[in-house]
């Protein structure tokens, strides 16, 4: 018999803390995430309330982070390693939202409903981290012909240092997706495609930048 690679580590709670603190995002974001109250996963780790976590939750967390579900505490034969799983596929989570092309789109909860399959290959030769990817779908004329509404675009949410692009972004609770465009110190262009929609400049201090938009895909 050929004995597994795959090792279960001793204690879920403590690889989730670490998974959190090494992505930089909070125990509210992640149980958001996975549809559960702010408090939820906080009480998992400090208060061990519940046990275990459930496996869609499981399941859901260890996508995001890119790891075995062996790591959060699932058994082998209920795991799925999405470091090896999908033959080389990753799942990247459809959010219930919409970023404007035009007026604005109220913000709502960051639920994933469903997801996208993208090749892990195309994803690594695009420098893209899978578990930094969320899907959306734009609302709005602003973008034609570029980005048409209903098209469903990819957002990297790698931080990284502003640079000339297409972007989804947040002002007050309202999010958008423009062109952005460095201006003056301390400031931002948000530009449209559509040419019936007038440049936006704006304070970078007003400004939250979501992610990068890097990929759409639409009907024909």
């Amino acid at each position: 018999m050929v004995k597994s690679s795959r090792t279960r580590p001793a204690e879920p709670r403590e690889r989730l803390r670490k998974l959190k603190q090494e992505h930089g995002v909070s125990y509210a974001q992640l149980a958001r995430l996975i549809g559960r109250n702010a408090a939820y996963l906080q009480q998992f780790v400090e208060r061990g309330s519940p046990r275990e976590l459930g496996e869609r939750d499981r399941r859901m967390l260890a996508g995001f982070f890119g790891v075995d579900e062996m790591e959060l505490g699932a058994s082998e034969e209920n795991s799925f390693d999405s470091n090896r799983g999908g033959g080389g596929w990753v799942d990247v989570p459809r959010l219930a939202l919409d970023a404007s092309a035009g007026p604005g789109a109220l913000v709502a909860e960051e639920i994933p409903y469903d997801t996208f399959r993208f090749s892990r290959r195309w994803l690594a030769e695009q420098n893209l981290a899978a578990n930094q990817l969320s899907s959306i779908t734009v609302a709005g004329d602003s973008m034609e012909p570029l980005i048409r509404a209903g098209d469903e675009i990819l957002v990297d949410r790698t931080p990284r240092p502003l640079r000339d692009g297409i972007h989804v972004v947040r002002l007050g609770e309202v999010l958008h997706v423009k062109r952005l465009q460095a201006g003056p110190p301390g400031r931002v262009t948000l530009i449209s495609a559509n040419e019936a929609y007038p440049p936006m400049e704006v304070s970078l201090a007003d400004v939250d930048i979501i992610g990068r938009v890097v990929w759409k895909g639409g009907r024909v």
